[in-house]
């Protein structure tokens, strides 16, 4: 080992650029993540060992990316929301699934390229922001209004309405703290409103279905209405403390549909109680607090548009997970952040963190 590459890395041990609390933080959630999904397993080792392996993949990449300063991500930024683009066209061309087109297959690698757009579609729109006036003009907003459409459009029609909408959702965060007018976000509302009913008739089957069971479960109690009314079930029956872990009888007697992914929260909340399940909502706001100070603390455009996109994506996924298992919101299969199993979620979350990370390090008041 060279004296030069021994310097390097002994910087990189001696100056990580990690929020400490913000680490501290992800680290337990990611236990109890483990923890309850051992338990929703039904004492399955290797699903916590492949989760495991998802998290250490995740936390090395945002170590990683926490290494890159700020510029440099804003200077790659087009090259991978042009990527993950081409990735999405390549989805749907190749891609495959169980009954939707969802993952790319590399052979050495199957991953589903969406999960990317969730962090470089706020990158995207931050670099686009990032020099112009603000708040952004008509003009400005159109053209943000297609760097969106275009990827929502692709997963759209994988079909992947849920994951689509929460693109978009990432996107337009950026565009809202850009200091957006609110008689332009009125009149962006009104406009969303009115194109509803148009919409409605584009949506597959499946997913007029689930927001007809949303409004009315027990028309279907054995078929579409299953999923809502077990999970309620589930969350009811944990009472104040829970029944206590490894002891929720909707999951391990198989009452529960999709235990350890989507609706693990619903595990969780039997398991635990409401006391629990306020504890955990408390983690995540600490989480999502923190965040939103890095953000406030970052020294340029770019930097403070992704960092606040980001913190309030991960605020839609906790509460749409948390609608959903409750019955507040439809059934659109978004995992709980580091809760859920499966997919290459957690992967793009832990990088997303390692973006906040780097944008912490080069915050305005950080020491030279």
């Amino acid at each position: 080992m060279t004296a030069q590459l021994r310097y390097r890395l002994g910087a990189l041990w001696r100056k990580p650029r990690i929020d400490l609390p913000l680490f501290g933080s992800l680290l337990l959630l990611m236990g109890i993540g483990l923890t309850t999904l051992y338990s929703a397993g039904d004492l399955d080792r290797g699903v916590v060992v492949s989760q495991a392996l998802r998290f250490a993949l995740g936390l090395t990449l945002m170590f990683a990316i926490a290494r890159v300063p700020p510029q440099a991500l804003r200077n790659w930024t087009p090259w991978l929301y042009a990527g993950s683009v081409l990735l999405l066209v390549a989805v749907a061309v190749l891609g495959e699934g169980r009954g939707a087109h969802r993952w790319l297959d590399l052979k050495f690698v199957r991953f589903q390229p969406s999960e990317m757009l969730k962090l470089t579609m706020p990158m995207m729109v931050a670099w686009y922001l990032h020099g112009r006036p603000l708040p952004p003009s008509w003009s400005t907003l159109f053209v943000v209004g297609l760097l969106i459409a275009i990827p929502g459009g692709l997963v759209a029609e994988q079909p992947d309405l849920g994951t689509a909408l929460l693109i978009a959702a990432s996107g337009a965060f950026g565009v809202f703290l850009a200091g957006l007018a609110w008689w332009r976000i009125g009149a962006l509302l009104a406009v969303f409103a009115s194109a509803v009913p148009v919409g409605w008739h584009f949506l597959h089957d499946y997913q007029r279905n689930r927001v007809l069971t949303l409004l009315d479960p027990e028309a279907d109690p054995l078929g579409n209405g299953w999923h809502i009314i077990q999970s309620k079930i589930a969350v009811g029956s944990g009472g104040l403390w829970g029944k206590g872990w490894h002891q929720g009888t909707q999951s391990r007697l198989e009452f529960l549909p999709e235990h350890t992914t989507d609706f693990i929260f619903s595990v969780f909340a039997e398991e635990w109680g409401l006391v629990g399940v306020l504890l955990l909502l408390a983690l995540y706001i600490f989480i999502i607090a923190r965040c939103l100070w890095i953000a406030a603390e970052a020294k340029d455009t770019y930097s403070r548009l992704l960092a606040g996109a980001i913190s309030m994506s991960l605020f839609v996924y906790v509460v749409v997970n948390g609608g959903m298992i409750t019955g507040v919101l439809p059934v659109v299969g978004v995992p709980l952040p580091l809760i859920s199993y499966g997919g290459t979620s957690a992967v793009s979350l832990l990088a997303g963190f390692g973006v906040l990370m780097s944008i912490h390090a080069h915050r305005k008041t950080a020491p030279a």
